[in-house]
């Protein structure tokens, strides 16, 4: 009987604290049946640089940050679904702005227009979002046709220093819902 193919999600973080937890998200994200890409912003390579080699051989893939030059070969397997969490106020704004610097603010732009669905879940402070951008750039993505987990459901944003969890199981469940949706279709 030939193997059932394991849908491909690529996981992108920003520089947030949730970010340090990536190795346990992968194995949970694995533990869902899927293949993981890891996509960093520079911030985020920077804060996980010790871990990265640890990240490759648990996805199996390169934990990627860069954009390849003209005439590489592109050695990741096509996503199926992208989530990008945790995502900080610079990354939502870059997104909403198609300020694609970053590989995987680029990516993530690209996705919808290739059909690829996209969750997106902040994490950012109660002081950054009263930044009247912010609620603009949230709009701006759910017109995109990016799913943006924000508010009620999804994150909810903290005071200043205060860490509280970050709610990846919501992440998770959108993920698996637009998944869902990609194998029916």
């Amino acid at each position: 009987m030939p193997e059932i193919p394991r849908p491909v999600v690529y996981l992108f973080a920003s520089a947030a604290p949730p970010a340090l937890q990536l190795l346990d998200v992968v194995r949970r994200a694995q533990g869902r049946g899927w293949d993981v890409v890891v996509g960093l912003t520079p911030t985020a390579r920077d804060w996980l640089e010790s871990r990265v080699t640890e990240l490759e051989e648990l996805t199996g893939h390169p934990v990627k940050t860069t954009y390849r030059r003209p005439g590489q070969p592109d050695v990741l397997p096509p996503a199926d679904a992208v989530l990008f969490a945790p995502a900080t106020f610079n990354s939502v704004n870059s997104l909403a702005a198609g300020i694609t610097s970053s590989w995987v603010v680029g990516c993530t732009a690209e996705a919808p227009g290739k059909g690829i669905p996209v969750v997106v879940m902040p994490c950012v402070n109660s002081a950054l979002v009263q930044h009247p951008q912010f609620d603009r750039s949230v709009e701006v993505l759910r017109e995109a046709r990016m799913q943006v987990l924000y508010g009620a459901g999804g994150f909810v944003p903290n005071r200043p220093g205060e860490r509280l969890s970050y709610p990846w199981e919501r992440a998770f469940a959108a993920v698996e819902r637009v998944l869902e949706a990609v194998l029916e279709g």
